[in-house]
């Protein structure tokens, strides 16, 4: 049932205060892939994990206000379907430079008061980057 037809319910006893992080499967050994991606293509600072986290090996970035978490998956298939969506300033110039980096990008206009576009990272997780337009 959608948010907009759910009967009404008690008030909840906690309150949502924001998302935290994004996780997604990487194979083993491909961190030098995702550092070149995330922090190379994208920008985004590489954040140090917990000494008891870093032994399963990934790594974790964050860029204004986002947070992305990368654990190895032994038997990683890369997420077709599932994604984040992924709010920026500057769309039309991160697909610009993704396309230079060599990665697909795929603008989408059905999403209505966003501009968007779907592309994948080094490993072939999909990624949906979007930007408000102010036609809401």
């Amino acid at each position: 049932m959608s948010e907009a037809t759910s009967p009404a319910s008690p008030a909840p006893a906690a309150s949502f205060t924001g998302l935290h992080h994004v996780q997604l499967s990487i194979p083993p050994g491909a961190e030098p892939l995702c550092r070149e991606f995330w922090g190379g293509v994208l920008g985004m600072t590489e954040v140090a994990k917990p000494p008891v986290l870093a032994a399963r090996g990934g790594c974790w970035f964050r860029g204004g206000g986002l947070e992305v978490h990368l654990g190895v998956e032994q038997d990683f298939a890369a997420a077709r379907r599932a994604h984040p969506g992924i709010l920026v300033a500057g769309l039309r110039a991160l697909g610009e430079r993704l396309e230079a980096h060599g990665h697909e990008v795929v603008w989408d206009g059905d999403f209505p008061g966003y501009d968007r576009f779907h592309t994948q990272d080094k490993l072939g997780n999909r990624l949906e980057f979007l930007e408000p337009n102010g036609t809401r």
